[in-house]
């Protein structure tokens, strides 16, 4: 099999990305030597979606000198969420109520902070998310009141519908673009800028739709050994 030319792939990915936009590379399912040398390349940021996987990859890369930033941006278990936090500067993924408690009473015991961003569900395929605007307003309301005061609230991500109907995934970032609007002008104290919106199959319609953050696999690392792509 053909070695994946990952520096020259990041290379043709930002070069059409605006400056605005952060690539997220995300390396489930491909070893700490894919990361590394997607790291000497000049990718800094990375996205992780299993902790354990995650957590052996990243602290092996650490010990070695090597500080990838790292988000996780998959379903998060209650149960994972302390290794979560020691190891990412950010949950993208926050689908509820209870993952913000327990994101807090993590965070207040390993005396650290992490940012997150509120995950809206957006297709039938998304299996998780914020289904509700009262339920993003309730999430948003208790971040603004300080009752999580180690967690700070970036903004939304979503996976849009796995379709190649390019209207429906358009409208679906646009919904989570308006989402982001109205929210922003109702909690003016909170910082809600990013938008993590858009994987490798649909990452331009997700910039043009106001994309601040794609999240990119297959296009960079080649096809998993495990799994699907990004």
């Amino acid at each position: 099999m053909e070695k994946t030319d990952i520096a020259g792939n990041i290379s043709r990915i930002k070069a059409g990305l605006p400056p605005s936009v952060r690539l997220v590379a995300v390396s489930k399912f491909h070893p700490a030597e894919s990361v590394e040398e997607a790291f000497r390349a000049g990718q800094v940021l990375f996205g992780e979606n299993r902790v354990q996987e995650a957590a052996a990859k990243f602290d092996e890369l650490r010990a070695r000198g090597i500080e990838p930033e790292l988000h996780i941006i998959g379903s998060l278990q209650r149960n994972k969420v302390k290794e979560a936090v020691r190891i990412a500067s950010c949950i993208q993924s926050v689908d509820r109520m209870e993952l913000l408690s327990e994101i807090e009473k993590r965070c207040a015991q390993l005396g650290k902070a992490v940012d997150v961003l509120l995950e809206i569900k957006t297709g039938e395929e998304t299996k998780s998310g914020f289904t509700s605007g009262n339920d993003v307003r309730a999430a948003l309301s208790a971040l603004s009141a300080g009752e999580f005061p180690h967690v700070t609230v970036r903004g939304f991500m979503t996976m849009a519908p796995n379709t190649d109907d390019e209207k429906a995934v358009r409208d679906a970032f646009a919904s989570v673009r308006r989402l982001r609007d109205s929210m922003a002008a109702e909690f003016p104290g909170l910082d809600l800028g990013e938008l993590s919106m858009g994987m490798s199959g649909d990452y331009r319609i997700a910039v043009e739709e106001g994309s601040t953050m794609v999240r990119i696999g297959t296009a960079i690392f080649g096809e998993r050994d495990y799994g699907e792509g990004a």
